[in-house]
Order: structure tokens, then C-alpha cells, then sequence
């Protein structure tokens, strides 16, 4: 694990961001093209939040596989963090801006459904985790008080596979596994 880990030091962390954008535009090709079936705002809006959950897991596991494998991925924790955010954000653009469109249907949904309400709450808490998600934070908060607010990301994990379980129709074993990991 020593060599993989010498090997990951020098392997910037920027690519993820870049990466993460390409992956959005070419879900969003994908969606202009007629690529992801009859109904391409609702495939994009899943395919979205898909990928931020999936993100998220990746996120929470960089502790356990340095704790548990020796693996040292903690340089690439925050891009993949604010990558997870990114994701979030644009998946709740899509489902605004794309699928209902109208302010006060908006506003209705959140308070009447809900999985839009664990959602967004979701994605509220993820806000400060976002913003706070540099250096300068760090030393203004102090390590123990950044470190604290951070564990809002556990919260912000559980709240949206518990969106996405509230959402599925019947019983589906894909959101019940994220939720469990």
C-alpha cells in the first residue's frame, strides 16, 4: 500500500473538479440528445443525484480505507466533497429550473412532499459544509470547530438516501444499500 499511497501524493487533486464538470455536461448532452430515454429532465434529475450519493459514499469512505487498508486518499477528500456539492446543487437545478419551473409550485412541493423536504434539508446542510471547505476556514474555525461542523456530512448522507428510499415506488434494494453504507 506504501507504493500506491507515494504514487497517489503525486497525483494533484484539481483534475477532480474538472472531471466533475465534464461528467455534468456529458450528462447533460446525454439528456439534450435524446440519450437517456422519454423523459430526459427526470432521467437527468436521477441521474444526478445518483451520482452525488455514489460521490458521497466515496467521501465517507476515505476515513475508513486510510483507518482500515493503509490507503491514503485524505488529499482528494475535499474536491471530492465539494464534487458531492456540485452534484447536489445541480440536481436540485434541474428539478427547479427544468422540471417545475414555477416559484410557488416550488415552494408547495418542498412543504407538501415529504421526500423533497428530507432534500432539501439535505442539501441546506451541505451549504456550510461547502463554504467552510478551504484553508481559510480551517484556521478561522479552528481545526476541532471545522472538524465538528463536517460531521454534518454524515447527517446530509443519511438524509439523502432516506430522499431517495421516500421516493422509490414500492420496495427497491439500491436506495436501502446506500442508506446502510
Amino acid at each position: 500500500m506504501q507504493s500506491v499511497n507515494a504514487f497517489l501524493r503525486r497525483v494533484p487533486a484539481w483534475p477532480i473538479y474538472i472531471v466533475s464538470v465534464a461528467w455534468f455536461a456529458w450528462l447533460f448532452f446525454q439528456a439534450l440528445t435524446g440519450a437517456m430515454g422519454p423523459d430526459p429532465v427526470n432521467a437527468l434529475e436521477h441521474a444526478l443525484g445518483d451520482v452525488a450519493l455514489q460521490l458521497m459514499v466515496v467521501v465517507l469512505a476515505i476515513t475508513p480505507a486510510r483507518k482500515y487498508l493503509g490507503l491514503n486518499l485524505i488529499k482528494y477528500r475535499r474536491a471530492l466533497g465539494l464534487a458531492v456539492f456540485f452534484f447536489v446543487a445541480m440536481h436540485l437545478g434541474v428539478w427547479l429550473f427544468l422540471d417545475v419551473q414555477i416559484l410557488s409550485q416550488i415552494v408547495q412541493d418542498i412543504l407538501k412532499r415529504p421526500y423533497i423536504t428530507v432534500g432539501m434539508v439535505s442539501f441546506v446542510l451541505m451549504i456550510p459544509l461547502a463554504i467552510t471547505s478551504n484553508n481559510r476556514s480551517i484556521r478561522k474555525l479552528g481545526p476541532l470547530k471545522w472538524r465538528r461542523l463536517h460531521q454534518l456530512s454524515y447527517v446530509a448522507a443519511v438524509l439523502g438516501a432516506v430522499h431517495w428510499i421516500m421516493l422509490e415506488r414500492g420496495f427497491q434494494l439500491e436506495p436501502l444499500i446506500y442508506l446502510g453504507v
